[in-house]
């Protein structure tokens, strides 16, 4: 998912709701039968959801140097089809929900129009001691 990644927003919709990237599977991200092991997808939406904060202008990378973490505390994965090596998919990032500690997002992957996986998470603010905390105001204002 490296080489060909683009991110693309959806034209109407702001960039912490709704983002879309293009990601070609590795090699690497593959089992013997070629297709993508299941445990890469989660990399797959982990990066959905660091791109989408980068789209609205909002580095991760500072969010956790200010001592703020974003961490996975929910997450469900439903399989319907398989990305094969090589497979130019369309990934989709979606908040579905924002609370004072709490964001949901949903994520679809689709190859050509074909759902291939899509998932639920619900991801949790805490501090480096694995407390939880509010929310930064930038993400809460999207609510």
């Amino acid at each position: 998912m490296e080489s060909e990644e683009n991110s693309m927003h959806h034209p109407t919709s702001d960039p912490l709701r709704s983002h879309c990237q293009q990601v070609r599977v590795t090699y690497q991200e593959t089992d013997g039968q070629r297709r993508v092991h299941h445990a890469n997808y989660l990399n797959y939406f982990e990066r959905g959801r660091v791109e989408m904060l980068r789209a609205a202008g909002i580095s991760y990378r500072q969010l956790e140097e200010s001592g703020l973490m974003l961490v996975v505390i929910e997450m469900n994965v439903r399989y319907h089809s398989a990305a094969i090596f090589d497979d130019l998919l369309t990934m989709t990032t979606e908040v579905t929900e924002i609370r004072k500690v709490r964001i949901r997002h949903r994520y679809s992957i689709h190859r050509e129009g074909e759902l291939i996986v899509e998932a639920d998470s619900v991801i949790a603010c805490v501090d480096r001691g694995g407390n939880p905390r509010r929310l930064p105001d930038r993400l809460l204002a999207k609510e």
